[in-house]
């Protein structure tokens, strides 16, 4: 295995890899580095680049210096040091360095290092700025020579600050320590430009009758910007200087408007009775708009009236702002010749390349722009119509019976705008006007020469036929295109509801079978029979249901029904985490006495042909992730009739071992269980849809590009549409909190509680807080990056009890707030006779308040922890469910966050924070799920006045991007400037109690 390293160096992307391997014996020259990506993933994108040898600082200890966290973990007998070392290295040019950062996955053979990922990053960022049109052309000067660049406009510099405090030092340790912020704005300049010209078709030349070198220089410049040399030919005669001054003023006109007030521009269509071609029936009208509310909006016409004397300023903002504008929008000039300029006339054309061009610009530089309500909605795409043989599938609703992927379907393609479809005769006619705005049965409709040459050419191919009802669902995901995308699908039967998503509803729900020891709910028995539509048609299926809503009930059903109906299939292996093996068992024995449950987990379980004759005789198997993984090969073996993964985002990360070891097993069908198809990314979903139906979503590359990054970065609704249409028929979610689905489970309350430090733990807080700030102020990035983690653990544990931080073994009581607020709840349900989870992060504090809490209580207290076996944590869930005592139980949040059912328990208590909203969900849900009779009240302590409820007020204000901000934990506050950690780690006076 090789691990992959880039560096941002001479304006260039260079390559270099570590391999596993033998010191070597000159201590100049890396022992573990190589450039020889031959015979792996990445040979075919490196195959035009060039050798070279980098000198690069990195750390060091005695004489060789350490691997990489992904080549594994390196005893550090002293302390690290930074030393330079001799390199190989590959340099790859703009458009190759490009697709290789693109392309730059987890593979068998290559792993990316943490500064090939970042710069992955960075492409992405210069990908998504190129397509908002945040660019610039300029004219620089590099070596010498007159060079054309696309540069970046970077709206939002917090951001970018903060990109490049999270910039891996490998990635600028072959430039001397020089600063991340001059890296990272040399790397982004370059992919910005290498993305535009990836975007641009041919070069433009704007005077053709001439040959390029006989241009005037900015013709030759503008040739440069969009040509395959980005050089500016010279020609004595040239004096740069001005167009080079010039372009820079003109490129100040970008920056984004500032103050309460902008210039905006309202796209105002024609009349309905006004004829279709009539001239500058079109108008931009011109107003003042509210920056933070754009509810304040104030047309010229009253501006240059005065009727907004009340606005200071307004008559010299506006025209500030349309002067800037004009930079973006060169129609406006023929406005602003006049005085009191209030609105421009345009005709269609004019009002195309308002739509298209400048609206875009100006929104991305901060004007205001409305646009009327169909604007980028009416497209011109194509629908699907298929309908069955069978005429009572299409009748009524479907059955999950009598339908398979090999069925026959009638299927007929038609073009459509919006909701109505449109006949050859009109797309003609369409043509013929040579118009990008049409009006089209009372609304208008944009359309472009591209779209009308791909719907001309989409007639010439056959549009009515049969295909198998498997070709019609590939057609349905990977049909279309931004040019001429699948607008509908109009299909009857079986595949209409599959198509749809909606299957689970309009199936006829299934009774409960009958060797199934429950009583199934109403979307239980939907849930069920759309397992078995799936089942029928050989497609994996994701069952996301909310955590307690059944997932694992409605998977023995699904092997009871079978059963039930004669059939005789071979056993289905589940692979689940290790807390959730003791649950499926108890479920099993409990709702499925019939079924045969084998576990294969521990070291005694069985092996090669031992394993096979043991599981020939078994209808479950039970394993966990990790024996999956060791035991691969020999599960490979069996004929699995299905292979379904519980707690399925543990294949999030698709390129690890364990996620390619799971896809590896063959079985006729797979299911994925998991209330968290995305946590952070939308990739996580391809690798879950991955495991489930295999190839589907694409390649994760093509994935990418397709729908993670215009929707995760862009917002792109259109991006966002398509990716739900194509996992819609895969995916089944319903939520507790949908009374639709269930009506009869209890309330939650969530309550903050805010607990004051003791004097003590004021004075440790306060003295953490200035260990670290005068370290961190000379710290390098990584050292930065380790403090603020390492003191944002030591707060934690301050807030939590001096005793944990000082690791000293004294007294607890009299020293916490949060322990003195705990004791009082934790007595309260005891008196009530009710019971409790205390969840914590820290296994240490857990040991800490155990004994503690049983003594003060003087009664027991569970204590589940990493470190309890399989049989100790069945034994203590088993205890806790059914007897009246132990009431308070005791957990560490991530052993005991997931799989779990504790209902017992109404009352539920998060002693330390996880920044992570869903992990703490997650551990919530042990009590608030099905099974659960009462009310569930869910504490979370947060100490005033510190970091914890600075923390909780950040996340509460961002909770439109809590995912992005919590997702990773808490490495986001390492990027946060020194000033900006003082402010959210200060101790205000509040926090200490009286």
């Amino acid at each position: 295995m090789l691990v992959a390293h880039a560096t941002w160096h001479g304006g260039a992307l260079c390559l270099w890899a570590e391999r596993p391997g033998p010191y070597a014996l000159s201590p100049a020259v890396h022992p573990f580095a190589t450039c020889d990506f031959a015979g792996t993933s990445y040979e075919p994108l490196v195959r035009t680049a060039f050798r070279v040898e980098l000198t690069m600082s990195l750390p060091t200890a005695g004489d060789h210096p350490l691997p990489s966290a992904e080549l594994g973990p390196e005893p550090v007998p002293d302390e690290p040091e930074l030393r330079p070392w001799r390199v190989p290295a590959l340099v790859l040019e703009a458009f190759p360095a490009m697709a290789l950062l693109q392309a730059a996955e987890h593979s068998a053979d290559v792993v990316p290092g943490t500064d090939l990922r970042y710069l992955r990053m960075i492409a992405d960022e210069a990908v998504h700025l190129t397509g908002r049109g945040q660019v610039l052309p300029a004219l620089v000067r590099e070596d010498g020579d007159l060079v054309a660049r696309w540069r970046p406009v970077i709206d939002d510099p917090a951001r970018y600050r903060a990109l490049a405090r999270a910039m891996p030092a490998a990635c600028r340790a072959a430039d001397g320590g020089r600063p991340a912020a001059e890296v990272l704005r040399e790397a982004l300049s370059g992919l910005v430009d290498t993305a535009v010209r990836g975007v641009v078709p041919h070069p433009l030349l704007v005077s053709r009758r001439k040959e390029p070198d006989r241009l005037p220089l900015a013709e030759r410049w503008v040739a440069a910007l969009t040509g395959p040399s980005p050089r500016v030919a010279r020609e004595p005669r040239d004096d740069p200087d001005d167009l080079i001054a010039e372009l820079d003023a003109w490129a100040a006109g970008a920056r984004r408007p500032s103050g309460p007030l902008r210039a905006c521009f309202r796209l105002a269509e024609p009349a309905p009775d006004e004829e279709p071609g009539d001239d500058d029936s079109w108008r931009v009208e011109f107003a003042l708009q509210g920056t933070d509310d754009p509810s304040l909006y104030v047309p010229a016409a009253l501006v240059w009236a005065g009727e907004a004397a009340s606005i200071p300023n307004a008559e010299e903002t506006l025209l500030t702002g349309l002067g800037r504008a004009l930079r973006l929008f060169p129609d406006l000039a023929r406005a602003l010749d006049g005085p009191e300029p209030a609105e421009l006339p345009l005709d269609t054309a004019g009002a195309f390349r308002f739509l298209r061009q400048a609206a875009p610009m100006l929104a991305a530089a901060g004007f205001g722009v409305l646009l009327p309500q169909w604007a980028g909605k009416a497209k011109l795409g194509m629908r699907l119509t298929t309908r069955d043989d069978d005429p009572e599938a299409s009748s009524g609703a479907a059955v999950a019976s009598g339908f398979d992927m090999k069925a026959m379907v009638d299927f007929r393609w038609d073009l459509a705008i919006g909701d109505d479809s449109i006949d050859e005769a009109e797309l003609e006619e369409l043509a013929r006007l040579k118009t990008p705005l049409v009006r089209l049965r009372g609304q208008w409709v944009e359309l472009d020469e591209r779209q009308l040459e791909a719907a001309l050419d989409f007639l010439r191919h056959p549009r009515r036929g049969r295909m198998t009802a498997a070709e019609a669902i590939r057609a349905v995901i990977h049909a279309g295109d931004d040019t001429l995308p699948l607008t509908g699908v109009d299909a009857s039967g079986a595949l209409g509801d599959l198509l749809s998503g909606e299957a689970d509803r309009r199936l006829t729900p299934m009774s409960t079978p009958d060797d199934l020891d429950a009583e199934l709910r109403p979307y239980q028995e939907r849930g069920l029979a759309w397992l078995t539509f799936m089942d029928g048609l050989g497609l994996g299926a994701l069952l996301a249901d909310d955590m307690g809503l059944g997932k694992t009930i409605s998977v023995l059903s699904l092997l009871v029904h079978e059963r039930e109906n004669g059939a005789r299939p071979g056993p289905t292996l589940a692979i689940l985490p290790m807390s959730l093996v003791g649950s499926w068992q108890r479920e099993a024995a409990r709702f499925t006495p019939k079924l045969r449950v084998h576990v294969h987990h521990g070291t005694g379980r069985q092996r090669g042909d031992d394993l096979v004759e043991a599981v020939a005789g078994a209808d479950l198997v039970l394993t966990t992730y990790g024996t999956a993984t060791r035991d691969a090969e020999t599960l490979a073996r069996i004929g699995w009739e299905r292979v379904v993964c519980d707690e399925a985002q543990a294949l999030k990360n698709s390129g690890t071992r364990q996620a390619r070891a799971v896809r590896s097993i063959p079985a006729r069908n797979r299911i994925a269980l998991t209330g968290t198809p995305v946590e952070n990314h939308l990739t996580e979903l391809w690798s879950i849809m991955e495991f489930a139906n295999p190839g589907l979503l694409g390649p994760r590359a093509v994935f990418r590009q397709r729908f993670a990054i215009p929707i995760e970065r862009e917002g792109d609704e259109r991006a966002a549409q398509a990716l739900k249409r194509a996992t819609r028929p895969f995916v089944l979610r319903r939520l507790k909190t949908d009374r639709s689905i269930i009506s009869d489970l209890p309330e939650k309350q969530e309550i903050k509680v805010y607990c004051n430090l003791t004097t003590e733990q004021a004075s440790l807080y306060q003295a953490t807080v200035d260990d670290m700030l005068d370290q961190i102020a000379e710290a390098d990035e990584k050292k930065r990056r380790g403090l603020v983690l390492a003191t944002m653990a030591k707060l934690k544990q301050v807030c939590n009890h001096p005793a944990q931080l000082l690791k000293d073994g004294s007294r607890l009581p009299g020293r916490s707030g949060k322990l003195e607020r705990l004791e009082e709840i934790c007595a309260e349900v005891v008196e009530q006779g009710e019971k409790a989870l205390v969840f914590t992060q820290y296994a240490e504090f857990g040991s800490m308040l155990q004994p503690y809490l049983a003594a003060r209580l003087e009664r027991p207290v569970l204590w589940l922890h990493g470190g309890t076996s399989k049989q100790a944590r069945d034994d203590l869930v088993q205890r806790f469910q059914d007897d009246t005592e132990p009431a308070i139980f005791l957990l560490s949040l991530k052993a005991a966050g997931t799989g779990l059912t504790l209902t017992a328990a109404n009352h539920v208590v998060h002693v330390d924070r996880w920044w992570n909203p869903a992990v703490e969900d997650q551990a919530t849900d042990r009590a608030f799920r099905i099974g659960q009779t009462r009310n569930v009240q869910v504490r979370k302590f947060i100490c005033v006045g510190t970091m914890e409820e600075r923390v909780d007020e950040m996340i509460e204000r961002k909770k439109a991007l809590a995912d992005s901000i919590v997702g990773t934990g808490e490495d986001w506050l390492t990027e946060l400037s020194v000033a900006e950690l003082r402010d959210v780690l200060r101790l205000s006076p509040e926090a200490v109690s009286e």
